[in-house]
C-alpha cells in the first residue's frame, strides 16, 4: 500500500480516506452556491471539482474555506477509515 495525497492504492483498488461530504452540507447550511464561490470569492471550476470528486486539496485551501465558511476543518473533510469506508458506497 502506498500513499499519493488522500489516496491509498491496496489490492488493485482504490480507497478515498478523506471526503469532503461535510462541506456541501456546511456550503448549503450557510446558503453557498458554488456559483458564489467561482464569481463572488474567487476559487475556481478546478477546485470546485476537486472537492466534489473527493480528490486532495491543500491545507492553505482547507484554511481559506473554514475562515469564508466561518466553521472548523471537520465541517469541510471526513477522515474515513478503511472499515468505514467500505460500509459505504464510493
Amino acid at each position: 500500500m502506498f500513499n499519493i495525497g488522500t489516496l491509498y492504492y491496496a489490492e488493485n483498488r482504490v480507497i478515498k480516506m478523506i471526503v469532503y461530504d461535510p462541506f456541501w452540507k456546511t456550503m448549503k447550511e450557510r446558503g453557498l452556491t458554488t456559483y458564489q464561490l467561482i464569481n463572488r470569492h474567487g476559487y475556481s471550476s478546478h477546485t470546485i471539482h476537486r472537492l466534489r470528486h473527493n480528490k486532495g486539496i491543500s491545507t492553505s485551501l482547507i484554511n481559506e474555506l473554514c475562515i469564508l465558511l466561518g466553521c472548523r476543518g471537520e465541517d469541510i473533510l471526513l477522515f474515513l477509515p478503511e472499515t468505514e469506508k467500505n460500509k459505504r458506497s464510493v
